[in-house]
């Protein structure tokens, strides 16, 4: 563990020895000189590997409340000490700017902490549809789960299962028929329910699918067969139920404390309802959050009058203000439910030949809502992950372009896989921002390559064109898909190698640098908190990050394996290793 001190100070003999340090701390105490700032420090860091991320050296960093004071030598901030300070001397361990979440679910991984997760490896155990059903019921027989309630689970990946293929409602049925049973896809795109749980929810042969949703089938009959993909889901009761406010802040407070465990300092709660906003701020206002949370409103639910009266907070209100609002347009590669302009390689179980999956919301529904979004200056938020999702997503930027000018709208094509090259053209032309979910190449890579073929596949996540065309760009874990593990996914980034060991797309692959900005100065840019947050410098805010060690030195294949030995957020420490 890297050494920590209050008060007091380690000899440093790089820079200066233990009597100038003495010396220097008598005078400052006794003749109780103002420092050149007039402010003196609360919190200092001593060390050879900063990553400002702000093109500065330094070897020191000094915190004063909730704010970088100054950044510079280890003899020029150990004049801002007082014998209140605390001295952290990094050793050879690397300080960062606080990790920033440009796109995930926090209100879902809270909730998912009372549910069963039904992860593979390397999350967690689940490889067999055999093994579904044993969890599911060891899970009801150890909560003690009455007949007629229901149990969720979460997290089951066809595309690792060794059967190869969905679980089924028959499936769901051999673990329980006395509960109702519904498991959600790890993409969080599809579900499975059993026998008990579709007739409760009335889901019969005479169900027709909804718009931007199928009901899959039972082979040769209308009958369904327990899976729903889309907004199919929402034929089926969700898993958050009825929760007392103050059950409901035990769970956020413990999700907090896992994103913190990964560095992260600032959180996205994106798909909520604006019922849900009202219970964040409330609960906010109870009780601050330690950390910041970006809430996007889902708006494909909302009429347009709820649209037109979504704005966005410019500044957070004890830890927590409202982004801007969320699309989603399409599906998911891993669920092979994107969208695409030319057919899947290979499709989903009965899929046509050339099948293209569907759009998840009317097109001209987006079309017709962007215009009045940009010209407000609401931020957008679009989940695009086929390049015809892709393309709606850029037509509606473009249609908000006719006649006027765009102002600055930074909008997101959040996850971006199959994004093609001309397509990143006209994105750089129009201010769009790409947030790549950049840990498919090892999830799911694999599977990409038979869905897709390798020319599409090795083009998922393009961080190099990316970056060659200039384009600000971010990454992100899609949590609660995988966890919020930040080291992995900037090695994921770097590495782009899929669980096979097959490099996927390697001239995609980034720099450990350039991976990194994409979670600190490009995320923060995408929240327009580039003036606030992103590096480590004075005045922004002190969100830090304390590394086992300096991921620009690291092994690139060891990058995963970095810890995190503490967090920071607005000066304070939210998170200590173990």
């Amino acid at each position: 563990m890297y050494r920590k001190f209050s008060g007091l100070f380690r000899n440093s003999p790089r820079t200066f020895n233990s009597a100038q340090i003495v010396l220097l701390i008598l005078v400052l105490l006794v003749l109780q000189l103002p420092t050149a700032s007039g402010q003196s420090a609360d919190l200092i860091f001593l060390g050879d590997n900063i990553i400002t991320m702000d093109s500065t050296a330094v070897t020191a960093v000094a915190v004063s409340a909730d704010r970088i004071l100054a950044t510079g030598t280890a003899n020029e901030i150990l004049a801002l000490a007082t014998a209140d300070t605390r001295i952290v001397e990094l050793g050879n361990h690397a300080l960062l700017p606080g990790f920033i979440d440009a796109h995930g679910h926090f209100s879902s991984v809270a909730r998912n902490a009372e549910l069963l997760d039904l992860s593979p490896p390397p999350v967690g155990q689940i490889e067999t549809i055999e093994d579904i059903v044993y969890a599911l019921r060891e899970f009801i027989e150890n909560k003690a789960i009455p007949a007629g309630e229901p149990v969720f689970g979460f997290g089951y990946d066809d595309s690792l299962l060794a059967e190869g293929r969905h679980p089924t409602r028959n499936d769901l049925d051999v673990a329980s028929s006395q509960h109702p049973i519904v498991i959600r896809h790890v993409s969080g795109h599809l579900l499975v329910a059993n026998s008990l749980a579709l007739e409760q929810a009335g889901i019969s042969v005479l169900t027709a699918n909804p718009a931007g949703g199928i009901i899959r089938r039972i082979d040769g009959s209308n009958e369904p067969n327990g899976v729903m993909e889309e907004t199919a889901m929402g034929l089926l009761p969700g898993a958050a139920g009825q929760m007392t406010a103050a059950h409901r802040r035990q769970l956020q407070d413990a999700a907090i404390q896992i994103y913190a465990g990964y560095g992260i300092t600032t959180i996205q709660d994106s798909n909520v309802s604006l019922q849900y906003v009202a219970e964040m701020r409330e609960s906010a206002r109870l009780q601050p959050f330690p950390v910041d949370i970006v809430g996007y409103v889902m708006a494909n639910p909302l009429s347009d009058e709820e649209l037109q009266g979504v704005t966005h907070d410019l500044q957070y209100t004890n830890g927590y203000r409202v982004g801007g609002v969320k699309f989603t347009l399409d599906g998911s590669p891993q669920g092979r439910t994107a969208w695409l302009s030319q057919p899947y390689t290979e499709g989903p179980p009965g899929a046509a030949i050339d099948y293209v999956a569907y759009p998840s919301y009317e097109p001209e529904a987006y079309l017709a809502r962007m215009p009045d979004l940009i010209r407000r200056g609401v931020p957008v938020l679009a989940h695009a992950n086929g390049d015809a999702a892709i393309e709606l997503m850029i037509q509606g930027v473009a249609t908000a372009a006719q006649g006027m000018p765009l102002p600055e709208h930074r909008s997101v094509a959040v996850h971006a896989q199959l994004v093609r090259p001309d397509q990143l053209d006209r994105m750089q032309q129009l201010g769009i921002i790409p947030s790549y979910y950049s840990v498919h190449p090892y999830f799911w890579g694999d599977w990409h390559r038979l869905s897709f073929g390798d020319q599409r596949a090795s083009f998922i996540s393009p961080v190099r064109a990316t970056i060659e065309r200039q384009i600000p760009f971010t990454i992100h874990n899609d949590s609660p898909v995988v966890p919020p593990d930040i080291m992995r996914l900037v090695s994921i980034t770097v590495n782009r190698e899929t669980r096979s060991g097959y490099v996927l797309g390697p001239d995609q692959r980034a720099t450990v640098m350039e991976a990194l900005y994409a979670v600190t100065q490009g995320a923060a840019y995408q929240y327009f908190e580039e003036a606030e947050k992103g590096s480590i410098t004075p005045g922004k805010r002190a969100d830090l990050v304390v590394l086992e060690a300096n991921p620009l030195l690291a092994d690139p294949a060891a990058l995963s394996e970095i810890k995190i030995l503490e967090t920071f957020a607005r000066g304070e420490s939210v998170f200590i290793g173990r």
